[in-house]
C-alpha cells in the first residue's frame, strides 16, 4: 500500500495500522530524491545529523543530495535503545549543458557591489528555506506546477557563454512570458521578490516540515507572502528574468538546504489525482 493511500484512508476516518518494522518509507534512494517515512510518532529519529521532525501520525520527510555518496544511517530511538537503518544510495550520472546567450552580468565575476547582493539575497532565500513548519502539506502529494517542453533538469553540470559554473538544481519547463505557473502543492507563501541578480523574479513556497518550491525567473507574482495556497492555485508568471536566455520555469524543491530533484518528487509522491 502506498503512503498517499495511507492518507486518504486516515483522512476517510479508516484506521491505518502500520507495518511491524519499526521504520518504513516510500520513494526511492538515489541522490536528489525525497523520502517519506513512517515510524511510531513518540519515536526519535536523526538523518545526517539532523533530528527528524515527526507529525502526530509518525510520517516525516528526508532529501538525499545531488552528490551524496551511500550508504547513509538513519537512526530511530524510543528513549530507551535505538535501532541504525542503513540505504545504499544509487548513483547518478549527470549530463553537461551549454548555454549561451545568457546575459554577461551574470556570467563574469561581480563587482563588489553586487556580490553584496547577490549575498543578501541569498539570504533571504536560505531565511525563507529555514522553517520547519509543523504542517503536512507535502503528504497529499504534488502536481507539475506548469506543462511544456522540458528544457533543462537537475544535476546538470552548466556552462554559460562558455564558462563552468555550479550545476543546476531544478526543472526547466519553457513556456511563453505571462504563463501560468500554479503550486505543485499546498502551502504558505514565504517569499516574493521581483528581481534578484540570477534568479529574477523568485517565489518560495513552504509545504511543510522543511519542504519548499522555488520558482524563479518570473515575470510576476500572483500571491502575496504569508498567503496559503492550495494545489493547483495560480501563483505566478512565467517570465525570462534575470540569468535566463528566453521564457521559462526553474521549479526547485529543497528539504531545507538540501537540493532535490523535482522529476523524481513527481514521479513518487503524484496526487492521488496523478496517479
Amino acid at each position: 500500500m502506498k503512503l498517499h493511500l495511507h492518507i486518504l484512508l486516515w483522512l476517510c476516518g479508516i484506521l491505518f495500522i502500520p507495518l511491524a518494522s519499526a521504520l518504513e518509507f516510500q520513494g526511492v534512494w538515489q541522490q536528489g530524491a525525497m523520502l517519506v517515512g513512517h515510524t511510531e510518532p513518540d519515536n526519535t529519529v536523526v538523518f545526517q545529523e539532523r533530528t527528524v521532525s515527526l507529525t502526530p501520525r509518525g510520517y516525516f520527510v528526508i532529501g538525499l543530495s545531488r552528490d551524496v555518496k551511500g550508504p547513509v544511517v538513519v537512526e530511530v530511538g524510543n528513549g530507551k535503545d535505538s535501532q541504525q537503518y542503513r540505504y545504499t544510495v544509487a548513483q547518478r550520472e549527470y549530463k553537461v549543458q551549454r548555454i549561451e546567450g545568457v546575459p554577461q552580468r551574470t556570467v563574469t565575476p561581480p563587482s563588489a557591489d553586487v556580490l553584496e547582493r547577490i549575498r543578501g539575497e541569498g539570504r533571504l532565500v536560505r531565511k525563507a528555506r529555514a522553517d520547519n513548519d509543523r504542517r503536512e502539506d507535502f503528504l497529499q502529494g504534488f502536481i507539475k506546477p506548469l506543462e511544456g517542453p522540458i528544457t533543462g533538469v537537475y544535476g546538470s553540470q552548466r556552462v554559460y557563454n562558455g564558462v563552468p559554473k555550479n550545476p543546476h538544481y531544478g526543472l526547466d519547463i519553457a513556456r511563453p512570458t505571462g504563463t501560468v505557473v500554479i503550486a505543485p502543492a499546498a502551502g504558505i507563501v514565504k517569499l516574493v521578490h521581483a528581481d534578484m541578480y540570477y534568479s529574477g523574479g523568485t517565489l518560495v513556497l513552504d509545504h511543510g516540515y522543511g519542504l519548499t518550491s522555488t520558482f524563479i525567473h518570473l515575470s510576476g507574482a500572483l500571491v502575496k507572502e504569508g498567503q496559503r495556497v492550495e494545489a493547483g492555485d495560480a501563483i505566478a508568471k512565467v517570465g525570462s528574468s534575470g540569468r535566463a536566455t528566453g521564457p521559462h520555469l526553474d521549479w526547485r524543491v529543497n528539504w531545507f538546504s538540501v537540493r532535490l530533484d523535482p522529476a523524481l518528487v513527481l514521479k513518487y509522491f503524484p496526487t492521488a489525482q496523478g496517479q
